[in-house]
């Protein structure tokens, strides 16, 4: 698994006959923003406490820029930033007094701590703030000074424990643009642990669907989509006008949702066509956009809407955790 910051190999955490984690396997490349994506109580928090050392597991390994938290959990921690769900900081005292002390925990001298905490605090946009006590701070703003704080010691990798929960939309905003610049313009691997799809589809790479203590399933939005919608992984939204086109069949003035799915289902790799409010979603095994239109063309119907609808992280997420029984 070379080019791999992250390793999961059968990774097991069981407290008594509970299984927290059950045999993970999970490989982060350097640099890419992954998501673990999963309900509260999925397991996703104790993965990342093993990959921190802060929990062995009952079995499996884990690797963490190429070290076993495990064994040698001191340096693991050297190489990792950890933004915890909950930030902790001195409310009486200012950011810049906040990341001072980290940075002189972290053994920066004085003056390197001081220009250190000065070009974070620029960077997550809390310069303005800097001498604010944080116990006026808003929860946005407190998550974005946790970041300067796991940033300055120059970590390889940053896990982010549901960091947007809580926060304000336009703070969200802020989050995650900060987010992925600092992965893409400073090469940073970034595991983002939510239950939110929206946040994570926003800002991952790829994404890893977690339940029940199991990785179902893990890619990019694409290939996920090709593993689970195998018999239709297109979907053609359209709109027409309600009464049926001129026919020779006398059937000139019924609703769009009686002839359009009989006239359209005689296309070649039209599986299934369905009305969702005044838009007809159409399942198709291959892309039949052109035939679509080109048959609503020709029937002397109006086409007035037409869409090739890609498939989001929540249509993913729908099919793997509520719709159990479609699963493929």
């Amino acid at each position: 698994m070379a080019g791999n910051i992250i390793e999961l190999v059968d990774l097991k955490k069981k407290y008594g006959s509970f299984t927290a984690v059950d045999q993970l396997n999970l490989a982060i490349r350097k640099g890419e923003i992954f998501g673990l994506l999963g309900p509260n109580g999925a397991g996703k928090s104790t993965t990342i406490l093993m990959m921190l050392g802060l929990t062995e597991p009952t079995s499996g390994m884990a690797k963490v820029c190429g070290i076993d938290p495990t064994t040698n959990p001191i340096e693991v921690k050297r190489r990792i930033g950890y933004l915890p769900e909950d930030v902790g900081f001195y409310y009486n005292r200012s950011g810049y007094e906040n990341l001072m002390l980290t940075a002189r925990l972290n053994r920066l001298s004085r003056n390197e701590a001081k220009q250190k905490v000065e070009q974070l605090l620029e960077r997550v946009g809390l310069s303005d703030a800097a001498e604010k006590k944080t116990g006026k701070y808003s929860r946005g703003m407190l998550q974005r000074l946790g970041l300067a704080d796991v940033l300055i010691k120059n970590p390889e990798v940053i896990i982010l424990d549901e960091p947007t929960l809580g926060i304000d939309p336009t703070g969200v905003k802020e989050f995650l643009e900060l987010i992925i610049r600092l992965s893409r313009e400073e090469g940073l691997t970034v595991l983002f642990s939510s239950h939110d799809l929206h946040h994570v589809q926003q800002v991952c790479d790829r994404v890893g669907l977690f339940v029940s203590g199991k990785l179902l399933a893990e890619g990019d939005i694409q290939t996920l989509s090709k593993k689970l919608f195998t018999k239709s992984p297109f979907i053609i939204e359209v709109g027409v006008s309600n009464n049926a086109p001129d026919a020779q069949d006398g059937s000139g003035g019924q609703d769009a949702a009686d002839w359009l799915p009989q006239l359209l289902q005689k296309i070649d790799g039209v599986n299934a066509v369905h009305k969702k409010n005044e838009i007809f979603q159409i399942e198709c095994s291959r892309d039949t956009t052109t035939l679509i239109a080109k048959a609503i063309v020709e029937s002397g119907a109006g086409l007035n809407y037409i869409n090739r609808k890609e498939y989001g992280l929540d249509d993913i997420y729908y099919r793997y955790f509520e719709g159990g029984e479609e699963n493929e």
